[in-house]
C-alpha cells in the first residue's frame, strides 16, 4: 500500500525531496569540520569549506545522472567507482552526525533544566583552567574521526577489497568414502553476480586462481547475475567459460537469477514481490524469455545447469551423485522453487551424495532431516558475508551472522557438512572490507 502511493508520487518531486534530505545530513556533518577548523586562518577555512561542498555537490550530480539512466554510455569502471565513493562519502556523513546528534540533544537538556533553575550559563565553548579542549571541540573531533574512518574504509574496500581474492583450502572427513572418491578435489564458485563487476582484468585473475588449483570438480552455487541475462556479456563469457575441470563444471541457480528483483514491464511486480514465490506462475514472458536465457548462458559456457535435478558419476567404479536444487530460502521473502525430493529422486542407492543449493538456511530446514540424511556435503552462498566483517585465523564476525546461523565456511552437524561460500562477486556496494571474495578448493578425504 505504502509502496503504491509513493509511485502516485512525480519523480521530479521525489528527487527534490531525497536532495533536501541528503543536503540535511551535509549541513549537519559540516557543523564539526567548521568546529576543528576556528582556529585557522579565513583564507584556510574557505578552502576547506569550498572543497567539501564541491566534492558533495559534484558527486550528488553524477549519483543523479547515474540514477536517471544518464550516464549508460560511460566508461563501467568510473561509474561504478564514483558511485560507490558517494556511497562511502553518504555512510561516513551519516555515522559522523551521531556523535553531533547526542551532544545536541545534551545541549538541549541542559538549556531546558538550566531554564528551570534560572541559570542560563553553559560551558559547551570553554576550556578548563589545565587548558584541556571544550567539549563542542572534542566532539566535533570524535565526529571528524568517525567519518574520517569510515570513508578510508569504505573507499579501501572499494579500490582494494572488492577483487582480493582469497583461496580457502578445507579437507572434510567424510565416513566410508569410496576409494576411488579419496583425495578428489572440488572448486566452489558461488554469487558471482556479473552485472556489478567493474574489474574485467581482476575478475580474469581470481578465475587463474581457481584453475591453478586444477581441481577434478567445479560446483557453481547461484546468483550468476543480479536480474538480467545480459551481464553476461560476451567477455565475461569468454572469462567464465575458461572454468573447467575433467569431471564437468556444475550449477544451480541462485535467488537473484530469476529475474524477480527487477520491474518487468509486462508483469504485476506488486504481486511478484508481495506474493508466495514457491512456484514461478507470476513470471511474465519477458522474465520467462531472460531466464530461459540465462540456462543457455550455462550450457554455452559448458556448465551443466542442475534444475532440481541430479547427475551420477562413474569414478573409476565407484558412482558420486551430484544433486542440484533450484534456489529454497527460509529466510525472508525468499524464493522457494526449490525441490529436493524430485533433485534426490533416483540417488537413494548411491552411497556418497554431494547437495548444490543456493540459501544456507535450506540444511537445516530440509537437508538435515531424516529423509536426507545421507547428503554427505551441501555447497551454498548466498550471504557474501555481508561483505562486511572482521576474518582472522581464530576470529570471525560479520552482521551476517545475526540473519544466517551458517554465513561462511565448513560447518558440521552429526555426519553431514555444509560449506557456505563467501562469494566471488558483490553486490549493491562495490567492495569488501573485512570479508574478502573467495576462491574454495574443499578436498574430500
Amino acid at each position: 500500500m505504502f509502496k503504491s502511493v509513493i509511485t502516485l508520487i512525480p519523480i521530479s518531486v521525489r528527487i527534490f525531496f531525497s536532495v533536501i534530505f541528503v543536503l540535511v545530513f551535509d549541513f549537519y556533518a559540516y557543523q564539526a569540520i567548521k568546529v576543528l577548523t576556528e582556529g585557522l586562518s579565513k583564507k584556510v577555512r574557505q578552502v576547506i569549506k569550498y572543497t567539501f561542498w564541491i566534492l558533495s555537490i559534484a558527486f550528488y550530480i553524477l549519483a543523479l545522472l547515474a540514477m536517471g539512466g544518464y550516464l549508460v554510455n560511460a566508461n563501467r569502471t568510473i561509474l561504478v567507482v564514483v558511485s560507490g565513493l558517494f556511497f562511502a562519502m553518504f555512510v561516513a556523513k551519516i555515522l559522523m552526525i551521531f556523535p553531533l546528534l547526542i551532544e545536541d540533544i545534551y545541549r538541549l537538556i541542559h538549556k531546558i533544566t538550566s531554564f528551570f533553575r534560572g541559570n542560563q550559563t553553559s560551558d559547551e565553548n570553554t576550556t578548563d583552567k589545565k587548558g584541556l579542549i571544550s567539549r563542542k571541540k572534542f566532539i566535533s573531533q570524535i565526529s571528524a574521526g568517525i567519518g574520517t574512518l569510515t570513508f578510508s574504509g569504505l573507499s579501501y574496500g572499494i579500490i582494494k577489497g572488492a577483487h582480493d581474492y582469497k583461496l580457502h583450502q578445507t579437507n572434510v572427513t567424510i565416513k566410508n568414502l569410496p576409494e576411488a572418491l579419496k583425495g578428489l578435489k572440488i572448486g566452489h564458485l558461488s554469487d558471482i553476480h556479473s552485472g556489478s563487476f567493474w574489474d574485467q582484468r581482476a575478475v580474469e585473475k581470481g578465475i587463474q586462481m581457481l584453475m591453478s588449483q586444477k581441481p577434478d570438480l567445479i560446483f557453481f552455487t547461484g546468483d550468476l547475475v543480479n536480474s538480467l541475462s545480459e551481464e553476461m556479456s560476451k567477455a565475461y563469457i569468454e572469462i567464465f567459460s575458461k572454468v573447467k575441470a575433467r569431471l564437468g563444471v556444475f550449477s544451480i541457480l541462485g535467488n537473484h537469477d530469476y529475474g524477480d528483483y527487477h520491474q518487468w514491464p509486462d508483469r504485476n511486480n506488486e504481486h511478484a514481490m508481495n506474493g508466495n514465490l514457491n512456484n514461478k506462475s507470476h513470471m511474465s514472458p519477458m522474465q520467462i524469455e531472460n531466464l530461459d536465457r540465462l540456462h543457455k548462458i550455462h550450457a554455452q559456457m559448458g556448465w551443466q545447469l542442475l534444475l532440481n535435478e541430479n547427475k551420477v558419476l562413474d569414478i573409476n567404479g565407484e558412482k558420486l551423485a551430484i544433486i542440484g536444487v533450484e534456489n529454497y530460502g527460509v529466510k525472508g521473502r525468499f524464493p522457494k522453487y526449490g525441490n529436493l525430493a524430485e533433485a534426490y529422486q533416483g540417488t537413494e542407492a548411491i552411497q556418497t551424495k554431494l547437495l548444490l543449493s543456493h540459501d544456507p538456511s535450506h540444511w537445516d530446514a530440509q537437508v538435515r532431516t531424516n529423509t536426507f540424511k545421507d547428503i554427505a556435503i551441501t555447497f551454498s552462498g548466498h550471504t557474501h558475508g555481508a561483505q562486511f566483517g572482521i576474518e582472522t585465523a581464530n576470529f570471525r564476525w560479520s552482521p551476517v551472522k545475526y540473519m544466517y546461523k551458517q554465513w561462511a565456511g565448513l560447518y558440521q552437524e552429526g555426519e553431514q557438512y555444509l560449506y557456505v561460500n563467501r562469494g566471488f562477486g558483490y553486490l549493491g556496494y562495490p567492495g569488501r572490507l573485512g570479508i574478502r571474495p573467495e576462491v574454495a578448493v574443499i578436498k574430500l578425504v
